[in-house]
């Protein structure tokens, strides 16, 4: 499963951090930004991706995030 949400991160170091936090959370998963994307995609493929988690973590650090139809 892939899922794509939309973002307001702006910086590489800032990805960094927000891929590291998720994979705490959804460890077996594959997680990568896309900042050059006028929505700053967040991609996240793995078996289990729960949206509320994601949305609340970003969310936890002053970041919006909101899933991609």
């Amino acid at each position: 499963m892939i899922e794509v949400f939309k973002t307001n991160v702006q910086e590489v170091e800032q990805s960094i951090l927000i891929v590291g936090k998720l994979l705490e959370h959804f460890p077996s998963s594959a997680i990568n930004f896309d900042l050059e994307d006028c929505d700053k995609i967040l991609r996240i493929h793995g078996a289990s991706i729960s949206h509320n988690k994601i949305i609340e973590l970003l969310d936890s650090y002053g970041f919006h995030c909101e899933v991609l139809l």
